[in-house]
């Protein structure tokens, strides 16, 4: 049996603890959907909780070794970029805290890591509309530059997803992408399940090509 465990907040949650228990009804789901059929062997894990950051992530870091998974996938930070944002903080509290997130994001990664376990990284991100969310796309470009330097440092894999979901709400409209900015839609979550389908089928070729 591979364990693939799902981390996140209320993108990866979608549901999953309320409503459409266990694996909610995003892109988690959906991967089961995809994998499930090819893999027998395979369980899916979904960790996700609405609201989470990455020091609650950080918290919680026994209770996700405790599952013994071969595979964990992050989707976190814009939690982050919110509490920055909603707060009244100045502009250096706010560098601060973004500060404060990588070093907590490294930490993290640091506790999880194993020589037998892949760990895939996802970027955090948000679409221009409502307007006020423009104010929040600097900050998220800066994070995901940040996550990306410490997954090359570890050699992890990084799925860029802001630039594919931008260029979607073109084709589509952002309106069939997200329902508030930020939260997804099922074709949202459809393409990041893809993504996230794509990489573990490349890496489990890889190994096999090795």
């Amino acid at each position: 049996m591979t364990t693939l465990l799902c981390l996140g907040d209320s993108i990866t949650d979608c549901g999953r603890i309320l409503q459409t228990p266990p694996l909610g009804n995003g892109y988690v789901k959906q991967l089961w959907d995809q994998l499930s059929p090819f893999s027998p062997d395979l369980q899916i894990i979904n960790k996700g909780i609405d609201g989470f950051t990455i020091s609650r992530l950080l918290q919680n870091t026994d209770s996700y070794l405790a599952l013994k998974p071969e595979i964990i996938t992050i989707l976190i930070g814009i939690n982050d970029i919110g509490l920055m944002m909603n707060t009244c903080r100045t502009s250096a509290l706010q560098e601060q805290m973004m500060n404060r997130f990588s070093r907590d994001y490294d930490q993290l990664l640091e506790q999880l890591y194993s020589p037998h376990r892949q760990i895939i990284l996802m970027e955090p991100f948000v679409f221009p509309w409502p307007a006020h969310y423009r104010l929040w796309i600097p900050y998220v470009r800066q994070m995901s530059s940040m996550i990306q330097e410490i997954a090359h440092t570890r050699r992890l894999t990084y799925i860029l997803l802001q630039d594919e979901l931008n260029q979607a709400a073109l084709r589509y409209g952002i309106d069939q992408l997200t329902t508030d900015g930020i939260h997804l839609t099922c074709t949202g979550h459809h393409l990041i399940a893809s993504k996230l389908c794509d990489t573990l089928y490349d890496t489990a070729a890889q190994k096999h090509r090795d």
